[in-house]
């Protein structure tokens, strides 16, 4: 299932991670610097905690440049949770510059309808844009969250899926040339998260 570089920049639950993508096959090599992403087929960002720290920890590890670039030629990316976060411009969280990769903005969960706010728990998945994460067919999956934003794409073909929350409907994951991202947990959604990874996984290896 390929040499996939799990991103560690001190900020994701990289265990947990590793351990899901390695039961679907894939031979899993940390990433702490822009040397360890040669020969890489793929690169997962995850992510737990607050945007503004996590962009400084990318920096400090000289890893900002590097992810632009490796997303900017093709390559393959998997964001989870704040990873899908990153990937975006900016955030209501905070005042630091994300990477850019999909153009937009995080903004705070909604509130109201008697949803706590953060959200935790097991949400539906609404099927909109085809991708390798969510074919668009089959039955409707389940998934683990814990936020409190959520990206708002400037362009909506790019979401592939939502999730509802207090009465609206919120990006539950995105997809752009190689590059895809989910604001739940796979690692932690049982077996459709499992089946999310292997489908992602089968497209690394078998892409052009």
């Amino acid at each position: 299932m390929g040499r996939i570089g799990l991103i560690d920049y001190g900020m994701g639950n990289l265990h947990s991670v590793q351990r899901a993508l390695e039961r679907c096959g894939a031979t899993v090599v940390p990433v702490f610097s822009v040397g360890a992403i040669e020969g890489c087929d793929a690169l997962v960002l995850p992510g737990v905690g607050a945007f503004d720290p996590a962009m400084a920890q990318l920096h400090e590890a000289g890893l900002v440049g590097p992810l632009r670039a490796w997303c900017d030629r093709g390559g393959a990316l998997l964001g989870i949770c704040l990873g899908l976060q990153l990937l975006f411009e900016a955030s209501d969280e905070g005042q630091a510059e994300g990477l850019g990769v999909f153009e937009g903005r995080v903004r705070a969960l909604p509130r109201g309808h008697g949803e706590p706010v953060p959200h935790m728990g097991w949400e539906r998945l609404l099927p909109a844009e085809p991708s390798p994460l969510m074919p668009g067919h089959g039955p409707q999956e389940w998934m683990y969250f814990v936020h409190s934003y959520a990206a708002v794409p400037r362009t909506p073909a790019c979401t592939t899926a939502h999730m509802t929350f207090a009465g609206s409907l919120i990006t539950a994951a995105v997809w752009q040339g190689s590059v895809g991202a989910c604001q739940f947990h796979p690692e932690k959604s049982g077996p459709s998260g499992e089946a999310m990874l292997r489908r992602w996984l089968s497209w690394v290896v078998t892409r052009p």
